[in-house]
């Protein structure tokens, strides 16, 4: 019997504490502490493997967890896309400096973006990744929500499945098989077949070429050789004779200097004999006028035997016996 009223009071105290929690808990949330920002995040590709309450992690580290996740087809363009709603933990990022309202859209500007990754191969569950990718394009869904749409990128797997998607197998294939069509004409064909035989005559005919030069260095090689010989003799001959011929050639330039000399003084010579007022051109002066006067006498002398032959004999005519 005494146990029973311990038990009473055991559960009136833990009854007791779990409403004082309740009222502290209710009092935390309705002063703000603690409280959560709702996002939404667009994925275009399939989501299987995602599930409500999966992580929602900035480089590993949990920020958040997704709380919803909704599929919307747009009537008019027939596009589906998948909504992923999630509770995003700000107070999970220990902010350095102060926060300003520009920081969100600086963040999305350098490429934070949302993708999904796999928690684990074996189940095959996902989760929301956030990370930077620089250069990624800011895209956003058009969608109807009152919540902040986070931008998303698609996965490694499912950008290779969309090149994928853009190739036409059918074209490939049919150019492929008409390669091998023409391939198979072009093996068939004349050409290719003579190829084999034209190739052996193009290598007996560089055989019979090297052959020839072979034989044609064989025969040139020591009158090479003895050309060579002969050539470094010369060289070594000449490299002896030329301060020889250095000599000689510095004394004929000095009798050549020597001559020149002696030239400059005949001119000179010349020069003082041939000028206009020199003693030797006044004698040669006088004696051509001698001369000039004695041809002129000559000259009455042969005139006056002309007319009278016979003043030899008697003299000139008029003057006195």
């Amino acid at each position: 019997m005494s146990d029973k009223p311990h038990s009473v009071a055991i559960g009136a105290f833990v009854l007791g504490a779990a409403l004082i929690t309740l009222a502290i808990t209710l009092f935390l949330l309705g002063s703000g502490f603690g409280q959560r920002e709702k996002i939404i995040m667009v994925f275009d590709g399939s989501v299987k493997g995602l599930n409500v309450g999966a992580p929602v992690a900035m480089r590993g580290v949990q920020v958040g967890q997704v709380t919803s996740i909704k599929a919307i087809l747009d009537s008019n363009t027939a596009d589906l896309v998948i909504a992923v709603e999630a509770d995003f933990d700000p107070n999970a990022i220990n902010l350095r400096g102060e926060a300003s309202d520009e920081l969100t859209e600086e963040l999305l500007e350098r490429g934070l973006r949302a993708q999904l990754n796999t928690q684990s191969l074996l189940t095959g569950l996902l989760y929301i990744q956030l990370d930077f990718f620089p250069g990624s394009e800011l895209k956003l869904a058009n969608i109807d929500s009152p919540y902040f749409q986070f931008p998303t990128v698609p996965t490694d797997l499912e950008r290779i499945t969309r090149k994928l998607q853009d190739i036409d197998f059918a074209a490939l294939i049919d150019d492929m098989t008409s390669m091998g069509h023409n391939l198979s004409r072009l093996a068939q064909s004349e050409e290719i077949k003579a190829l084999p035989g034209n190739l052996n005559e193009t290598l007996n005919s560089v055989q019979a070429l090297s052959d020839e030069l072979k034989a044609q260095l064989a025969s040139t090689g020591p009158k090479l050789d003895n050309m060579l010989d002969s050539t470094a003799s010369t060289m070594s001959s000449a490299g002896a004779e030329l301060p020889q011929l250095a000599d000689v050639v510095e004394q004929n330039l000095a009798v050549l200097s020597e001559a020149v000399g002696a030239f400059e003084q005949t001119m000179d010579s010349v020069d003082g004999l041939v000028s206009h007022d020199s003693a030797t051109i006044y004698r040669l002066n006088q004696a051509l006028q001698e001369i000039s006067r004695a041809g002129r006498a000559l000259q009455s002398l042969a005139s006056t035997l002309e007319e009278q032959p016979e003043s030899l004999l008697r003299g000139k005519s008029g003057e006195e016996q």
